[in-house]
C-alpha cells in the first residue's frame, strides 16, 4: 500500500469513525445491588456532603475589616481615706479605638518616687551581711536599680540600689480588685467588611439599629444579639470566667464577631454573631499555683516637684480584649458548580471498578464473565508497509 493511502485511510479513519467500548449486561443480583448501593453511597455524598455542607454550587470570598471601640464608664476608689474617680481615659490602654486593647480592674501605686539611693526590698534574695555580699555594678534580673556595693540598713539589712525610690512592692495585691466597678463598664464596638469579589459592604450597625436603639440596648444573646454595646461584666460570665478572680489579678479575653454570608439572599440576611472566649485567666479557680497567673504590666507618670523630676508608678491589673473578626461570604458561581458535578460524575466509576472486581475475581463464574467481558485473538495480522 502506498504511503499517501495509509496516511490518508488513517486520517480518514480518525475523523470520520466512532468508537465506543462494548458493555456486558449481567444479570446477577448481588453485583446489581453492591452497584447501586455504591451509586447511592455516592450520590448522598455529592448532594449531601459536597452541595449542602459544604456549598459547592458557590464561591467565597474573605473580607476586608476595621473595627472602633469605645468605652464608658466611671471607677470609684477609696485607698486609705484617699478618694478617687476613674474615667475612660484613666483605665484603658492604649487610647481608645484599638482592636485589641486592657481595662484596668486592679493596681499596685507607688507614689513619689525620685532617682536616688536606697536599700532593696527585705527578700531573701536582698539580705546581706556585709558589704561584700553585695557587689558593686551588678543588676539583678528580678531587682529594681543598680546595686552600690553597700550593705545598709538597721535590723533587717539589704544590699543598695541606684533606683527610682522608695522602690516598688507588689507582693500584697489588693483583694478584693479596687476597681470592681469595671463589671458595669460598657464597651461599644463598630465593625465593617467588605467583600470586595462581590463589591458587598456590610456593618454590624445593621438595619434596624439607629441612634435611638444605641441609647438603649445592651448585648444580650438572646434578646439583643445585635447590640453593638457590652456590658463587661457580661463578656466576663460569657466567656466562662469569673469577675471578681480575673478582675483581681488579670486575664485576656476574645471577642469573636463571626461574618458567615450566604449572599444568594438579600444582603440584609448578612449580620454578624458575636462568640466569646477565655484566652488567658483562672476560670476554674484551679491554676493559682502556676508560674505566672494573669496579665500585668507597669507604667509611670513623670512630674516635677521642687526642680527635681519624680513619678508615680502603677502596676496595672487588667483584662486584656482582643477583638477578632472572621468573614466567609459565599455566591453561586456556574464554574465551581460544573467542576463539583464532574468531580462527581467521575467518582461515580468507583461502582464499575468494584463490580467489575467481584465479577472477575469473587463470584464462582467468574471466568464465563471474564470470557464475555475481554475477546481474545489468537493471532495478530502483520501489515507491512511498502514505500
Amino acid at each position: 500500500m502506498p504511503m499517501n493511502s495509509y496516511i490518508t485511510n488513517a486520517l480518514s479513519d480518525f475523523f470520520f469513525k466512532y468508537e465506543t467500548p462494548r458493555q456486558v449486561l449481567v444479570r446477577n443480583r448481588r453485583v446489581g445491588v453492591v452497584c447501586r448501593l455504591i451509586q447511592l453511597g455516592v450520590l448522598a455524598y455529592i448532594i449531601g456532603w459536597v452541595f449542602i455542607y459544604e456549598k459547592g454550587y458557590q464561591s467565597t470570598d474573605t473580607a476586608v475589616s476595621s473595627v472602633f471601640t469605645k468605652m464608658k464608664g466611671v471607677g470609684y476608689t477609696n485607698v486609705d481615706g484617699e478618694e478617687r474617680v476613674w474615667d475612660m481615659v484613666d483605665y484603658v490602654f492604649p487610647e481608645q479605638g484599638d482592636s485589641s486593647f486592657v481595662v484596668m480592674t486592679n493596681y499596685i501605686i507607688t507614689k513619689g518616687q525620685k532617682m536616688g539611693k536606697c536599700p532593696e526590698l527585705t527578700e531573701p534574695r536582698y539580705l546581706c551581711n556585709s558589704d561584700s555580699d553585695c557587689e558593686r555594678g551588678i543588676i539583678e534580673r528580678t531587682g529594681h536599680g543598680h546595686m552600690t556595693g553597700k550593705c545598709v540598713g538597721n535590723t533587717t539589712k539589704t544590699c543598695e540600689v541606684v533606683a527610682w525610690c522608695p522602690v516598688e512592692d507588689d507582693h500584697a495585691i489588693p483583694d478584693p480588685a479596687l476597681l470592681m466597678s469595671a463589671e458595669n463598664y460598657t464597651l461599644f464596638i463598630k465593625n465593617s467588611v467588605t467583600f470586595p469579589a462581590y463589591g458587598v459592604k456590610r456593618s454590624n450597625l445593621v438595619e434596624g439599629i439607629d441612634n435611638q436603639y444605641i441609647k438603649s440596648c445592651v448585648y444580650d444573646p438572646t434578646t439583643s444579639p445585635l447590640c453593638p454595646i457590652f456590658r463587661l461584666g457580661d463578656l466576663v460570665q460569657l466567656s466562662g470566667f469569673n469577675f471578681a478572680t480575673i478582675a483581681k489579678v488579670g486575664g485576656a479575653i476574645g471577642i469573636v464577631i463571626d461574618w458567615t454570608c450566604n449572599l444568594d439572599y438579600d444582603q440584609s440576611e448578612c449580620k454578624p454573631v458575636y462568640t466569646f472566649h477565655g484566652l488567658y485567666g483562672n476560670p476554674n479557680e484551679i491554676d493559682m499555683a502556676r508560674a505566672s497567673v494573669g496579665y500585668n504590666f507597669r507604667y509611670a507618670k513623670h512630674y516635677m516637684e521642687d526642680k527635681q523630676e519624680k513619678r508615680t508608678l502603677l502596676k496595672v491589673f487588667g483584662i486584656r480584649f482582643d477583638i477578632i473578626v472572621r468573614s466567609v461570604a459565599r455566591k453561586f458561581d456556574i464554574i465551581p458548580t460544573l467542576t463539583a458535578i464532574g468531580s462527581g460524575v467521575g467518582i461515580f466509576g468507583v461502582a464499575t471498578v468494584v463490580c467489575d472486581l467481584i465479577l472477575l475475581y469473587l463470584l464462582p463464574k467468574r471466568e464465563f464473565y471474564n470470557n464475555m467481558k475481554f475477546k481474545v485473538t489468537e493471532t495478530v495480522e502483520q501489515v507491512s508497509l511498502s514505500f
